[in-house]
């Protein structure tokens, strides 16, 4: 039996579906796992909350060696803040409007806060935000490696981090997303070796203006095993601590290293060839296709061929896999971040089912 279905089974009982369940010794196995890749490397890690957007899996990531935190909004920083972390990075270009002026100078008071910035206009309104403390704030300057995303050519890093100094701001280095390693798994190599040279060429370009770049920030968990160049101070990987199907197919991680499922009952088998389970795309989201499915079922080689808000529709193929109405599958998804803005809480167990806590899902909700 599939090891995910087997603490499914131990579990049944004390929950109800459609329900996030983490097995708690594989996710800190991938946690360890991560930590010394990176300690052998030299690397500092700094993981990207989004993916759990749980305060727990935060500390443990922390107690494992994370130098801090990576989030991808104000209200994900001012929820991991309160909680006491005080090394957040906000990858991601914010425009400091409305409340965010305010919210970004308290956090900033607070933590050691560093911003994401690609583009001068940015640059003056964090400035004006800071009133009359810009260099309580550092930023760092987001370049494009071919992902196609935000980022500024390598080569105008320098001329942004002088931009960022002149007005008070602390430009303390450069970051980069490698995207478009999620295209295959030939992607990956390539993609590292882009993010790699746009990395260097944006430190170069910082030291023609007389500034050090302290950090020097890479993603993602599909290149991480690539993204070792001597270059590189720190990793920022999410989707590491659960794996998922896309991981899987990239080579990025095992099935044994998915620690995430969701827990879906099978509620309805009118169609022939056919089950419905009650997770639909308000659990799973709809990332997939038709040609690779919108979530796999664990231990067999079914996968949704559909997803409604709260329909799963789930084709059965050739064998002995024909699960009836009321029977309980773990449902894989493709893309694990956005499972988790659809719940309040992660039920947590390990491999054997036996354990059952219930963790809140603290930053759910938090978009702005």
């Amino acid at each position: 039996m599939n090891r995910l279905q087997r603490a499914l089974d131990a579990l049944v009982e004390r929950i109800d579906t459609p329900a996030p369940i983490v097995l708690v010794d594989v996710m800190q196995a991938n946690i360890d796992r991560v930590q010394s890749f990176a300690d052998q490397r030299n690397l500092k890690v700094r993981p990207h909350i989004k993916t759990h957007k749980c305060v727990e899996i935060g500390r443990r990531q922390i107690e494992a060696g994370a130098v801090g935190i990576t989030a991808g909004n104000v209200g994900e920083a001012e929820v991991f803040a309160a909680a006491g972390f005080d090394d957040i990075f906000l990858a991601y270009p914010i425009w400091p409007a409305g409340t965010k002026r305010a919210r970004i100078r308290r956090l900033a008071e607070s933590t050691r806060l560093r911003v994401g910035v690609d583009n001068v206009a940015a640059i003056e309104a964090l400035a004006d935000a800071m009133g009359d403390e810009p260099d309580r704030l550092q930023v760092v300057i987001e370049v494009d490696c071919g992902a196609r995303r935000s980022g500024a050519p390598p080569e105008a890093a320098g001329d942004l981090a002088l931009a960022a100094r002149k007005r008070g701001l602390v430009p303390a280095g450069v970051f980069t997303y490698p995207g478009h390693g999620g295209a295959g798994r030939d992607a990956r190599r390539r993609a590292a070796q882009d993010q790699e040279a746009a990395l260097t060429t944006a430190v170069r370009s910082l030291a023609g203006v007389g500034v050090t770049a302290e950090v020097v920030s890479a993603g993602s968990t599909p290149t991480l095993e690539f993204s070792t160049s001597g270059v590189i101070t720190e990793i920022r990987p999410g989707e590491y601590v659960f794996g998922d199907l896309n991981n899987v197919r990239l080579g990025s991680c095992t099935e044994d290293q998915i620690a995430l499922f969701v827990a879906g009952t099978v509620v309805s088998d009118w169609v022939p060839g056919q089950v419905i389970v009650d997770v639909g795309n308000k659990a799973l989201s709809k990332e997939g296709s038709p040609e690779i499915g919108y979530g796999g079922i664990a231990g067999t080689k079914a996968v949704l061929s559909k997803v409604n808000e709260y329909h799963g529709f789930l084709p059965l193929p050739d064998g002995e896999f024909r699960p009836s109405v009321g029977t309980v599958v773990p449902v894989v998804p493709n893309h694990v971040c956005p499972v988790v803005l659809g719940f309040e809480e992660l039920i947590v167990t390990d491999s054997t089912g036996t354990s059952l806590q219930r963790w809140p899902v603290d930053a759910r909700g938090f978009l702005n």
